[in-house]
Formats: C-alpha cells, structure tokens, sequence
C-alpha cells in the first residue's frame, strides 16, 4: 500500500520487493512508477474506487496517466467503482475499458432503508445549541458531523470541546499521520465527534457509526448520499440528522429531487436546544503569503494538493486555475513525500 504524506522511503522500499496486489493513491503511483521501483506493462486487473471523486478533486490526469502505460484493455481486467456514475465517468470507462458493461446494485434506491432520515429547520444561531442537545440526546459515541468548510470544521470542533466532547476535526490538509491516528481513534470508540468536510466522506467503512449529522447541508446533491453512507453500513441500521439553515436551505430541493422523496423533519422542541453552551477558543486563519507555495494539500482556493517527485505529473492538483496536463506529459514542483 502506497499513499502520500508518510513513510515515504520505507513504502518505496518495500514496493521494490515486489508484490501481486498494490494499492495506492494516484501521486504516489506515479512518483514511484516515474523512478522504476514498479512496472505496469505485466498488470493483469485495473480496480478504480471512488472514479467520480477522482474528477471532482483534479486527479483525472493522474489517473489517464496511468491508464495510458497499462496494457491494451483487451488484455487486463478493468473495474470502475462509484457511489454514482456520471457522464464524466462513462466517458473515462468507454476510453480505456474493453466493451464495459455497467452493473448497478438497487439503482432505484439512493439511500438504503436502514437509514433513518430526518431534517430540522434552525436559525444560523440555533445550530449549534441544537447540534449540541441532540448529540446529549443520542449519547453520542461513534458519530460523524458534517459541514462544507476547513474553518467550520475548526470552529465546530473547539466548540464541542469547550462543552465536553471529544472531537476532532478532519479536513483535506491535516497531515497524513494525524489523519490516521484520528480514524484509529474513532475507530476504536476513544473519539465521540469527528467532524469533516466531504474530503473525508468517500471511502471511509467505519462499523457501527450511530448517527451522521449533516450541520451544513451539502450544497452537491450527491455528496448528500455519500455522506449519510457513513451509517447503516453492512446491514446495520443508522440516523442521518440534517440542518436546514438560511445559508444552506437552498440545497435541499435539488437533494430531495435527487432521492426521489421529500425527507421527514420535525420542529424544534425547545428542550432540544443545549443551555450554557461554552463558547470554543476562536479559531486563526493561517493564510498563505503572498506570492507563497500553498502547502498542505486540500485548499479550496486554487491550493496545490501535493505531486509526485522528480517533476512528475501534480493530477491536475490545483482546483483553482492551476497548471493543466496534455497527453500525459506534466510539469510541477517536486514535492518529496507529499503525495495525496
């Protein structure tokens, strides 16, 4: 297994002993298939997890990258997996795939019945009283909370420890080990909260997550069902709790149309509502310097997410009007390490 942000000698080196299976994320296959440490001209099965994210967070170059040094498709297995297939993704399956056949599960059902959907009406200034009173309600211990942005996360998170949660915050730049040892925790029941933005919404499988809690509704229908998926996982049943505030509200009618349904809310009691909620320690903004390298990959603003070593291709990495690939061929920094 081969991933950006840690141990980046140690996988290189065991990589160049050989494997039958290798897993790995789009940056550090390149970095290390760029220095020779693997070949794909042997590669017998191609598996593509999560094809449409790879589009939505600039990693397409990458992955055509890939594809284009793997052998012919009439001789490899290729295997494209998506919560949801766009247009996007049909398109890359028809380029690079074999006569591709598409295999849905249940494709008339967005979500599955043992998600318990439910959705309140707050003021800007209820959330968090509100978000607070149900998570002492549902005696919060594996619980996942959602919102659409790196600060929130941050504000929520310190929030929720003033009033005597542990939580933690986990968005597109926190360092690759803290992101582990956060999910290791949550994991096994040492954190209650972990609050995220949709980076982390795709391909998590934590068992035995309670309750989803959408604090900001997700402004992509979508990412609507990614995150609820968190829960009811494996058979098990699961709440996905979601606040319809004025700044966000304007998301549900397309998240409904998408479902296919109109999702049950319920009023506001006020006992639902914490009293004495602590405020949080504010929370600073690290910007970048002018004319600076953005650093830590995952910033929403046309921040760099990371690339390969030796000037190897950055998969389109930059979100905001960053440098852009052709037939394969990419120029960036060097990053060493910092893969995606």
């Amino acid at each position: 297994m081969v991933f950006g942000g840690i141990d980046y000698e140690k996988q290189r080196l065991e990589l160049g002993q050989g494997c039958d299976v290798l897993i790995g994320t789009p940056g550090r296959l390149i970095d290390y298939f760029k220095q020779h440490v693997y070949e794909l001209r042997h590669a017998q099965v191609l598996v593509l997890d999560e094809a449409d994210r790879m589009f939505d967070l600039g990693f397409i170059a990458d992955i055509r990258y890939i594809l284009r040094r793997l052998p012919h498709p009439e001789r490899r297995q290729s295997m494209l997996f998506s919560a949801t297939l766009s247009h996007r993704v049909l398109e890359l399956a028809y380029e690079h795939m074999n006569n591709p056949e598409a295999v849905r599960i249940e494709p008339d059902k967005m979500t599955v019945d043992q998600v318990r959907q439910l959705i309140y009406y707050p003021s800007m200034e209820e959330k968090v009283p509100l978000l607070i009173g149900l998570l002492h309600q549902s005696e919060a211990v594996r619980t996942m909370v959602f919102v659409n942005t790196k600060r929130m996360a941050e504000r929520l998170e310190s929030t929720l420890k003033a009033n005597g949660f542990s939580a933690q915050a986990l968005s597109g730049d926190v360092p690759q080990n803290k992101r582990l040892r956060f999910l290791r925790d949550f994991h096994e029941g040492k954190l209650a909260v972990l609050i995220a933005t949709d980076v982390a919404s795709r391909g998590l499988h934590i068992p035995d997550v309670s309750h989803v809690f959408n604090f900001d509704l997700p402004q992509d229908a979508p990412d609507y069902v990614h995150r609820i998926g968190r829960t009811a996982r494996a058979g098990a049943e699961g709440d996905a709790i979601s606040f319809a505030c004025e700044e966000y509200a304007v998301s549900l009618p397309d998240i409904e149309s998408y479902l296919g349904h109109k999702i049950p809310f319920a009023p506001i009691a006020p006992e639902l509502l914490a009293t004495g909620v602590v405020a949080g320690a504010p929370v600073h903004s690290h910007r970048p310097r002018l004319g600076g390298r953005s650093h830590g990959g995952g910033s929403h603003g046309g921040g760099s997410h990371g690339g390969p070593r030796g000037g190897g291709p950055r998969g389109g990495g930059s979100r905001g009007g960053g440098s852009r690939s052709h037939k394969g061929s990419h120029t960036g920094r060097s990053h060493r390490g910092r893969g995606r």
